[in-house]
């Protein structure tokens, strides 16, 4: 390499020790100066020592490098041994972090810049990150554990078994395709519920509401209801956070069809999002109207973990038989009764309909599986509406149809006047 690309290479493992030492410092940035082993500038002499062994490496002979490693990690491993005798404690992570700064720095002189500053920048905020960390595994429970890692060993060692072909004779069951997207809807949800648990219901109604409209629309709908029946002084904030679980269950479902097909999710996009800003508007107008919120009336959502292997397995077991219903409604009674079958299975769920409908568009050149997805979507947030008015009570049932009318009108608005893009 030349000198200018040599010297850029130099800077870039100057900045990867600087933004490693720069969290490490910060926290020990009380201590008196000498009662540190490495902060801020030892770890960007560390990146650079890292990155002048790197360019002293000629010839792919690693010898070098690999006996720098090995100095300066024993080097430090001495001090930091008597820094955890003295403060008797028996923490890893910093040696950990000089061995990997050095060999980041080497990195950057030898390989891709670019992921070296990736590593770099993820490394430093794991390492900041441990309050958030720990907490988060204080807060985790066997069978959530468990029920991942099942899940994970059957998506990554089952699934690459599965025949990857139709195994039926109308070609509406693929295994390989029905597990993995049986696996995209459980993490979608996940992502929801991880928040919750993270979070913790004591982050208040709205959160709980938004998050819940990953995870499940309609259970949120049921839990903000009961508690907008208990306390009928809060039903602004309650109705306007029902509302806006709707508006984010609107953007899952595009987020969903997206992964799956691209193309299709574009044509779908103008009345998904004109729908969900509108809800989302009406929903933050009512909570900043209405009283705010204490701790009797924040949600406590009750939801399973969607890793659980028998939710997996049902909403697998709900998507088959949605998948084949889909063709045969398709076969006998053309596209009328596929937007049927839409209509009834939006009265309980969304993401069923929702994959069978991405899968098969782009082999559907007809606007059956976006009408399809658009019903099923209209018809379950109508039943929200009447859930919601008959566990709640009319007044919240009333605010839930002024936004659901305010959603469709967006969303009819944006399907007619915009042009839908090609699938």
């Amino acid at each position: 390499m030349d000198r200018d690309d040599l010297l850029l290479r130099l800077g870039m493992a100057l900045a990867i020790g600087f933004l490693i030492g720069l969290e490490r410092g910060w926290k020990d940035r009380t201590e008196k100066e000498g009662q540190r082993t490495a902060g801020l500038r030892t770890f960007t002499l560390i990146a650079l020592l890292g990155g002048i062994f790197g360019a002293l490496t000629k010839d792919q002979n690693f010898l070098l490098l690999a006996s720098g490693f090995v100095v300066v990690s024993g080097a430090l491993a001495a001090f930091f041994w008597r820094e955890g005798v003295s403060e008797d404690d028996f923490s890893a992570t910093s040696l950990v972090a000089v061995m990997l700064t050095f060999m980041l720095g080497a990195f950057a002189v030898l390989g891709d810049t670019v992921v070296a500053a990736a590593a770099g920048v993820a490394a430093a905020v794991l390492l900041a990150a441990k309050v958030q960390l720990h907490g988060w595994l204080a807060r985790i429970t066997w069978p959530e554990l468990r029920a991942g890692l099942l899940l994970l060993a059957m998506t990554f060692i089952a699934l690459p078994l599965l025949p990857h072909r139709a195994v039926d004779p109308y070609g509406a069951v693929n295994p390989y395709e029905l597990w993995l997207m049986t696996i995209l809807i459980a993490a979608v949800s996940f992502a929801g519920y991880a928040a919750i648990r993270i979070a913790g219901p004591e982050r208040g109604t709205v959160l709980a509401a938004g998050v819940g409209g990953l995870v499940a629309s309609t259970a949120t709908t049921l839990t903000l209801a009961r508690l907008a029946r208990d306390n009928p002084e809060r039903v602004r904030l309650l109705g306007g956070s029902v509302v806006l679980s709707g508006a984010v269950m609107l953007i899952r479902v595009l987020v969903v069809v997206a992964i799956i097909n691209l193309g299709f999710a574009k044509s779908l996009a103008p009345a998904l999002i004109a729908g969900a800003v509108a809800m989302a508007v009406f929903a933050f107008w009512l909570i900043r109207s209405g009283p705010s919120g204490d701790k009797a009336t924040r949600a406590d959502l009750k939801l399973k973990n969607p890793f659980e292997l028998i939710e997996v397995l049902r909403f697998g077991a709900l998507l088959t038989v949605i998948m084949m219903l889909a063709v045969a409604a398709r076969y006998f009674f053309g596209e009328a009764g596929l937007i049927g079958l839409a209509a009834i299975s939006g009265l309980a769920d969304v993401d069923a309909i929702t994959l069978s409908m991405a899968k098969t568009a782009g082999s559907d050149t007809t606007a059956g599986p976006g009408l399809a997805i658009l019903t099923a979507v209209g018809v379950n947030t109508i039943a929200k509406t009447g859930y919601a008015a008959y566990v709640g009570g009319n007044r919240i049932g009333l605010i839930v149809a002024a936004g659901t009318v305010l959603g469709f009108a967006a969303a009819a608005a944006a399907y007619l006047l915009v042009p839908a893009a090609p699938v």
